[in-house]
């Protein structure tokens, strides 16, 4: 009899840590929205601890090439930016038939069909010469009420949508948390290639239980006719639309460049002053939806809204 009330205790111990993160999730927009749906500026490394060799690869990034080439036009997102990005999710568990306890997560998004398992059995990762894919390889422990995730085995993919990239020995870390209606993913990626120290993001969705996801396929079409075998580029020193962004949003060209050093406080205090400043928003004003990024007025106000007729 003790044992098995000590078998019943002990279940229900494990049982409360976790957290059935299954349902239908529409992405929140309060975080980042003009980068993650419009999509960023070029020349905007703001906010990513990159190497020289990440800026000089995101430098010669021209934006016809996705329209152009046909193996960039149906690239999956990584599973880190997939995370991130404008497309709905869906999570479904896996229990174990005897158990009943869930062995697995698989998460699908509406891009691309992007699929993923994330396994919660204690199963290894495989050996680092294993295939790569656009999702990898993801395991998940429960740290008390939040899913710890670690992903390995990931292609070449980015880091922002503008040509900075994410190199295939890079590994990354998700921490899933759900508040009642509200899942909060927390990302830290590693990346020795582009990245002098890991890059932390969040983001957030909401529940959505009638929600219907269907197919998202792909068809490689070539938009923009530049010729066979053409690959839009810049070489070194050549990209006209690098100081851009800088002077649109009056920043210093600098600070504009990203890398750790311009991440913290302690920048503002030797960042120098903008080269130029707009006195009007013209883009991405008021930008919280897929469909508001619209125009606004004056970038300071001129007072309160005036009161209705």
């Amino acid at each position: 009899m003790l044992a098995a009330l000590s078998i019943v205790a002990s279940a229900r111990a494990t049982s409360a840590q976790e957290v059935d993160f299954s349902g239908e999730w529409v992405p929140l927009y309060h975080e980042d929205a003009p980068e993650r749906l419009p999509g960023p500026e070029l020349g905007d490394y703001t906010g990513i601890p990159v190497t020289d060799a990440a800026r000089l690869r995101a430098d010669s990034y021209d934006a016809d090439r996705i329209s152009v080439v046909p193996e960039y036009q149906c690239r999956q997102h990584g599973a880190d930016y997939s995370m991130r990005g404008l497309a709905n999710l869906r999570i479904t568990h896996e229990l174990d038939p005897l158990t009943q306890r869930p062995i697995a997560f698989h998460t699908r998004i509406g891009f691309h069909d992007m699929e993923r398992t994330i396994y919660l059995d204690g199963r290894p990762h495989p050996p680092a010469e294993a295939s790569h894919s656009w999702q990898g390889f993801s395991t998940g422990v429960w740290e008390g009420n939040m899913l710890t995730i670690t992903t390995t085995h990931l292609k070449e993919n980015y880091l922002r949508r503008n040509g900075l990239p994410a190199s295939s020995k890079r590994t990354f870390t998700e921490h899933w948390l759900r508040h009642g209606e509200f899942l909060t993913v927390v990302t830290v990626i590693n990346d020795p290639v582009f990245l002098t120290e890991p890059l932390v993001r969040s983001q957030s969705w909401y529940l959505d239980p009638g929600q219907r996801m269907g197919s998202n396929p792909c068809e490689y079409a070539v938009e923009v006719p530049v010729g066979d075998n053409a690959v839009p580029h810049h070489l070194p020193g050549t990209n006209p639309w690098l100081r851009e962004f800088a002077e649109y949003y009056g920043l210093p060209y600098d600070a504009a460049r990203g890398g750790a050093q311009t991440m913290y406080p302690e920048y503002r205090s030797k960042m120098g002053q903008p080269a130029a400043i707009q006195e009007n928003c013209t883009r991405f004003c008021n930008c919280t939806t897929l469909v508001d990024c619209g125009l606004r007025g004056p970038l300071i106000p001129a007072g309160p809204p005036p009161p209705r007729p």
